[in-house]
């Protein structure tokens, strides 16, 4: 038999109509289970594919969502794709994955790409206004951002949350001057965690100065080379540190640990992400819940896809938690200890 069989020929010889098979392809509408085992035992020996383009171009979908994300080696974005894909691929959608390196011509580029192979809808992990400034009629979702111009869907971590907590933690550790390494960037999710800790501080009668700020890019290398700076200078005076990623809470501890100052005796750490170089170097941090942030963005996107209405400017908060360890722990015992 020709391979290129179509719907109609399966529909003949299982003996139902075209309307039944397709029901049966896309999972939809009733029939028989006697039905659906013929239909696919026939899909499965004749190996019949449908044919995608005709069958968007018949539905107005493509079945296909488009994520970009700003470095899919970071393993907090990794999970989180993960879990976009886990979630869309038993609901028949398939995820262009676009990896924008933290480059913001690469996003508007990916973003145009994706439009013009017809995507369905979009999943956004980087922190660009200029990208969300094109008009589109994409549905949206975007990861712990939020755009000031453009009507989108947002699904966060409960971010103020996580920043009261770690500044809690380190209060209720003793810490008295403590310094807060953070991003550079004016980033919707790291202004929350910085609101959150100053709050915190607050409550214990304690200011945040531009003297205890350290802003700078993301990375092990930055935080350890700034923290090695100050130890140099001789204006390393503080008890505690809350950097606002892991990241940089490991670099500091490197850091640290290379010029012989103990953690947690002379200086506690507290990160954020919860990322497995946490667990690993035991570094208390706040836990961001990469899969429900993943499966709740994509629920959200194909939610919106389905019925054909945006949820715009709909936030949906994932909660946090503080994960205790050795860096913030009264103990006798460095971490190099270990």
């Amino acid at each position: 038999m020709d391979k290129k069989i179509t719907i109609k020929k399966i529909a003949e010889l299982a003996g139902v109509s075209s309307a039944t098979v397709s029901k049966v392809l896309n999972n939809t509408g009733r029939y028989s289970e006697e039905t659906k085992k013929k239909v696919l035992d026939l899909v499965d020996k004749y190996d019949y594919r449908p044919n995608a383009v005709a069958k968007s171009l018949r539905t107005r979908k493509s079945k296909t969502i488009g994520v970009i994300v700003p470095d899919i080696t970071n393993e907090f974005f990794a999970q989180i794709v993960l879990a976009i894909e886990n979630y869309c691929d038993p609901k028949g959608y398939s995820v262009f994955i676009c990896n924008s390196a933290e480059n913001e011509e690469k996003e508007l580029q990916y973003f145009k790409d994706l439009e013009i192979k017809g995507v369905d809808g979009l999943i956004y992990l980087s922190g660009s206004d200029q990208l969300l400034q094109n008009r589109t009629r994409l549905p949206i979702v975007c990861i712990d951002r939020k755009p000031k111009l453009h009507r989108v869907s947002i699904v966060t971590s409960d971010n103020h949350r996580g920043g009261y907590l770690a500044g809690k933690e380190l209060i209720e550790k003793g810490c008295e001057n403590i310094l807060l390494i953070r991003d550079y960037r004016n980033v919707f999710s790291t202004e929350e965690r910085i609101n959150g800790y100053v709050k915190a501080l607050a409550e214990h009668g304690m200011d945040v100065t531009e003297d205890n700020i350290l802003k700078l890019e993301v990375g092990i290398d930055q935080a350890k080379q700034a923290i090695e700076s100050l130890i140099e200078n001789g204006k390393l005076l503080y008890d505690g540190i809350f950097a606002t990623t892991d990241w940089l809470a490991f670099g500091a501890f490197l850091a640290l640990n290379e010029n012989r100052i103990e953690v947690p005796n002379d200086v506690k750490i507290v990160g954020y992400d919860n990322i497995s170089i946490a667990k690993y170097t035991s570094l208390t941090s706040i836990n961001q819940n990469k899969e429900l942030l993943g499966k709740r963005a994509a629920e959200e996107l194909i939610e919106m896809i389905d019925s054909g209405i945006l949820h715009a400017n709909n936030i949906i908060k994932i909660p946090v938690e503080l994960v205790k360890r050795e860096s913030t722990l009264l103990t006798s015992k460095t971490l190099s200890d270990k």
